[in-house]
């Protein structure tokens, strides 16, 4: 199978702070991959990086092949990268409907080629994230649970290869993490390769199939859910000095 993304060696710096050292691995099509590690620890820089908000200082970002380096961010979305943001990011005087269709314009190719009209296929959409109450609800009067439906209906409207998840729980009550579960393992059935950061891990590992850890921006360890919650490495990170002195 060929890999969807390729990451060689990716290091960043912001002045002397190195946030990111030698990070490298590769995603394959259909994947579900956990992006952890603690505060600090390169996560959302990484994102960043692999979506064209910051040029890595050294290495290089390869997608289905090609050397993506130094392209831009709306590039990248046309290729099929696409991501969302921790904290909703929606365009406040739009409507739910033309939130998702501004997302429309990165692909229309895509869209023709399955033979609907846009309005259908955001229709379509509006209903897998449950915003059809509030199609023609303007996003500056949605909630904050339907405000993070509205970012997956985002992304899902520029028809992504692959969808980097910026902390999608965060903030939500039990039920709104239901829901947008619920929608993250319709996206997987759909075929879409996902990399997602969350801080609840319990969650998390029920979706994913692999997980990566990064500590001080570099990787320490790469694995399936099972491996990485008993890795003697990442516990040490994520529990520090305590876990280090119960186990000398």
């Amino acid at each position: 199978m060929n890999e969807l993304l390729r990451l060689e060696k990716i290091s960043k710096d912001f002045g002397k702070l190195r946030a990111l050292e030698n990070v490298s691995f590769t995603i394959q099509p259909r994947e579900v991959v956990g992006l952890i590690g603690p505060n600090g620890a390169g996560k959302t820089t990484l994102f960043n990086v692999i979506t064209g908000f910051y040029r890595p200082t050294f290495g290089k970002v390869f997608l289905k092949g090609r050397d993506v380096t130094h392209l831009p961010p709306d590039r990248l979305a046309k290729m099929g990268t696409v991501r969302t943001f921790q904290i909703p990011r929606p365009f406040k005087e739009l409507t739910a409907y033309d939130n998702v269709a501004m997302g429309t314009l990165f692909n229309p190719k895509k869209i023709g080629e399955l033979q609907v009209s846009t309005r259908e296929f955001v229709d379509k959409i509006l209903q897998s994230v449950m915003l059809t109450p509030w199609r023609e609800s303007l996003s500056s009067t949605l909630g904050y649970g339907n405000l993070k439906l509205l970012e997956l209906g985002r992304a899902q409207g520029a028809m992504p290869d692959l969808l980097l998840l910026d902390e999608p729980f965060a903030g939500l009550s039990t039920p709104e993490i239901q829901g947008v579960t619920k929608v993250l393992l319709s996206l997987f059935e759909q075929g879409i390769t996902m990399i997602i950061v969350e801080h609840k891990l319990r969650e998390l590992l029920r979706l994913v199939n692999r997980v990566i850890v990064l500590h001080y921006g570099k990787m320490i360890a790469d694995g399936k859910p099972e491996d990485i919650s008993k890795n003697e490495n990442v516990l040490k990170a994520y529990l520090g000095k305590k876990w280090v002195e119960f186990h000398a």
